[in-house]
Parts: C-alpha cells; sequence; structure tokens
C-alpha cells in the first residue's frame, strides 16, 4: 500500500493499482500547485467532514468530471452532496471494503474551534495499519496504540506543537505521516518537520518528512 499526500489533508492510498482519495479541500487547491486533473485515475473518494479544507463541492465536482469514482462519507456531508445532486454511500461506522483497502470508521469528535460548532467527523483505520485520526487528538483514539502508521496532523487553530506530539507519544505508533499542514510557508513546515523528527527519534518513532507534492510512503 502506498500513501501520497497531495498538501493538507489530500491523500491517496494506492493499493493493486486502485486508488482511494481522502479530503480534497480547498487548501490543497489554493494556489494551483494541486489541480483536479492529478487525481483522473481516482477509484473512490472518502470525505471525513465537511470543513471547507476538506470537502469543497466545486473541486469534488471538477475530479468527478474526469473519473466515474464513488463518494464514501457522513452524513452530514452526505446532505449537502444530495442536494447538489451527487450519489454517495453512507459510512459512519464499523468496517467496509472498498476495492481492495478496508476501511474501519470511527465517529469522532473534532477538537473544538472558535465560535465554530463541531460538525459531524469520521476517522479511519486503513487495512488495520494506518490510522487516520483526522482533526482530534482524542484518547478515545489509544485503542489503536502501537499501530504502524498515524496520519498526525502537525498544525491546526485546535492545538500547538505540545498537545499534537503528546498525543503521538501516548498512541506510540511505529511511523508518523504529517498532515494537516497546508496553510504554512514551505520553509516554515521544513523547520516544524525537522523539530518533530528530532522529537520522535528519541522514541525509535520514524517520521516521515514528507514535502513535495505527490510524496508519499510505502506501508507493508
Amino acid at each position: 500500500m502506498k500513501i501520497k499526500k497531495y498538501l493538507h489533508s489530500c491523500l491517496v492510498f494506492e493499493q493493486d493499482g486502485y486508488k482511494l482519495l481522502f479530503d480534497p479541500g480547498q487548501f490543497s487547491f489554493a494556489e494551483g500547485r494541486v489541480t483536479a486533473d492529478m487525481f483522473a485515475d481516482t477509484d473512490s473518494i472518502v470525505i471525513t467532514h465537511i470543513h471547507p479544507d476538506h470537502f469543497d463541492l466545486d473541486i469534488l465536482k471538477s475530479i468527478l468530471a474526469l473519473n466515474n469514482a464513488k463518494i464514501y462519507t457522513n452524513k452530514q456531508v452526505g446532505e449537502q452532496l444530495q442536494k447538489a445532486g451527487l450519489p454517495f454511500s453512507l459510512i459512519e461506522s464499523g468496517k467496509h471494503e472498498i476495492g481492495p483497502f478496508i476501511l474501519e470508521a470511527v465517529p469522532v469528535t473534532h477538537e473544538p474551534l472558535l465560535d465554530n460548532p463541531a460538525p459531524q467527523m469520521t476517522a479511519f483505520v486503513i487495512n488495520n495499519k494506518v490510522l487516520h485520526p483526522v482533526d482530534t487528538l482524542s484518547d478515545e483514539l489509544l485503542a489503536y496504540k502501537g499501530i504502524d502508521v498515524l496520519l498526525m496532523v502537525t498544525m491546526a487553530p485546535f492545538a500547538n506543537e505540545l498537545k499534537i506530539a503528546a498525543f503521538a507519544d501516548k498512541l506510540q505508533p511505529r511511523q508518523v505521516l504529517p498532515v494537516h499542514d497546508g496553510y504554512a510557508r514551505d520553509f516554515f513546515i521544513k523547520q516544524r518537520y525537522a523539530n518533530y523528527k528530532r522529537h520522535f527519534e528519541k522514541q525509535g518513532i520514524l517520521f516521515h518528512e514528507v514535502l513535495a507534492i505527490g510524496e508519499g510512503i510505502d506501508v507493508e
């Protein structure tokens, strides 16, 4: 299984020629560095929650114009898709097979934001190897302690590095792939990655400094 990052929390999981796209939101596409044609061969799309950095209807339509991808999401996002006439499959809890992937959907609570109601949000465990908490740092996910890969929020208005690192320290994954940093400049991202890498190296956790668009990791 390969995981490729396209800025912020826009990710492509690939296995056996099947491509599963997560959260093609505004922050990834804002500067034109990521474009819809990069996902022309996408087979399925998962939307974790309704926030615009994870879900944008126009962006989604531009991708769907290039393929026949199936959409998987929760009820709150689904209501917006339904209004737009876009078909989708509901995926909110339990295990689901999507192509060669097994996704365990876990309902979670978004970290608090200033003057912003909490959206319905779904975290995922992919193939029993990758934990995608999305925008939560909740102890309820410690049930997956020791998982192979953590997709870790690295910057956010709802957290600082101490809180983020503390969550990962408790979870103790073997590897960390950083996400949720699409609003920062490259020089600053590099600096923060170096800081996280030093921190996790002390615990024997591999931190992947994934910087280039479309760069990623292989997960055995």
